[in-house]
């Protein structure tokens, strides 16, 4: 059944949660929203014309709400939450509510896998707008001269598939993309067994598949009528004018649009114009002395992935890693991968863990950099950026430095932005 019309979002301004309800002021339903406070996500969200509330209280849930939809960071005890309970108001959380906002369209094309996902949503939507499909889409991230979401005509929906809260099982898709496997987000869904049993039913629900011929790819959709693998790629495969993972990511994007009705010729020229997304290799700081560079990499094979990509784009530059672990779980689990993979780097500071979940873990940001024989450093971001624009004595090469992690690292750029290299 799809989304009645009345709805209320708790935490509004979130990357998942703000283009959900942006689509569903589109689509004609009377929003409600709120969240801790206004950020420019609920003021285009208000110009649509949502009514929003800055802070969580009880008068900010209408009488005549027919269900709450609410963001993962909303405890149990928020008082609009605890009011609809009262009321007998349905709660459901965001990826439940996006599988119900998904019946709005024919065709769902649906991305999930451990890394890539955004990247991959974002190609797709950008090949079928260039392509003239005009798709709907939702994207979790800034989309580089794009909104992050579109109603498009009412066909096809391209759309991110959590497996981080199991979410993606709710999901129907026409087409299910799914280009790699790790066992992260194994501790938020109860092992790596659940995990595992998650994508196989997403596999089952999805009408269509498309995946690199990764291992855990013939265990998950074993006997699936539908169900196409690409080779998985070399560190140094080209695709479409990109290298790397993000060749990739384009190359199976490409698949899909393929398979959705484009031409493999127009869909490939329309890919090497994408414009990217925010936080994905995006280049913040460009002179003959210095390149920095963001990127949301925050487990191993991500940061081995960017690392591989910064020395084909840089090889003549000193690769100076400025590294925020996202989550205590997650360091804790692929400990020694983030070893093995952030000593790859000339030089590397660790910044500290952002914590998310919890706030303690038997490892840290210091047990990190004592291992990789790198500097862990605290302050301000201030003066964490005066220290990563520190050389190495006597380094004649100009300074590549990859400011990578998921959390609140890019706090960091002001500062970098305004100060040279020391």
């Amino acid at each position: 059944m799809a989304l009645p019309r009345r709805l209320h979002f708790i935490g509004a301004g979130g990357a998942g949660m703000a283009p959900l309800a942006s689509l569903c002021a589109l689509s004609g339903r009377v929003i409600t929203a709120s969240d801790r406070e206004e950020n420019g996500k609920t003021r285009a969200l208000q110009k649509l014309g949502a009514v929003f509330h800055a802070g969580h209280a009880a008068d900010n849930l209408p009488d005549d709400c027919e269900l709450v939809i609410y963001s993962s960071a909303v405890p149990a005890d928020n008082p609009e939450m605890v009011k609809a309970r009262k009321l007998g108001i349905k709660c459901i959380n965001r990826g439940s509510a996006l599988a119900e906002f998904s019946l709005d369209y024919k065709r769902v094309v649906a991305v999930s896998g451990a890394h890539g996902k955004s990247s991959i949503t974002a190609m797709i939507s950008y090949i079928l707008t260039v392509c003239n499909r005009a798709p709907g889409y939702m994207i979790g991230a800034d989309f580089n001269g794009f909104d992050s979401y579109s109603s498009g005509n009412g066909d096809i929906f391209v759309t991110e598939a959590d497996e981080s809260d199991g979410t993606h099982t709710l999901l129907h898709p026409w087409c299910g993309v799914v280009p790699n496997y790790d066992p992260d987000h194994a501790w938020s869904v109860g092992g790596e067994d659940k995990l595992k049993e998650n994508f196989r039913t997403f596999g089952s629900h999805c009408r269509n598949i498309i995946s690199y011929d990764f291992p855990e790819s013939s265990e998950f959709f074993a006997g699936h009528p539908s169900a196409e693998y690409l080779k998985s790629v070399s560190d140094d495969f080209t695709f479409a004018g990109f290298f790397g993972y993000e060749a990739a990511n384009a190359r199976i994007a490409v698949k899909c649009c393929e398979l959705l009705g484009c031409g493999k010729d127009e869909a490939v020229e329309a890919v090497k114009s994408f414009p990217g997304i925010a936080r994905r290799m995006t280049r913040r700081v460009v002179t003959p002395e210095l390149i920095v560079i963001e990127d949301y990499a925050h487990h191993p094979t991500e940061v081995r992935n960017s690392i591989n990509l910064l020395r084909h784009n840089y090889p003549e530059h000193h690769l100076r890693v400025l590294f925020q672990p996202h989550r205590y779980a997650r360091l804790e689990k692929f400990f020694e991968g983030f070893v093995t993979e952030l000593s790859k780097a000339d030089s590397l500071l660790i910044a500290p863990v952002f914590a998310a979940w919890s706030e303690t873990g038997s490892v840290n940001s210091e047990t990190l950099a004592a291992r990789c024989g790198a500097l862990a450093v605290t302050g301000s971001w201030e003066e964490i950026a005066l220290k990563a624009l520190e050389l190495p004595c006597g380094d004649a090469c100009p300074l590549l430095l990859a400011v990578l992690g998921a959390g609140d690292i890019n706090r960091v750029f002001p500062y970098l932005e305004r100060a040279t290299v020391r």
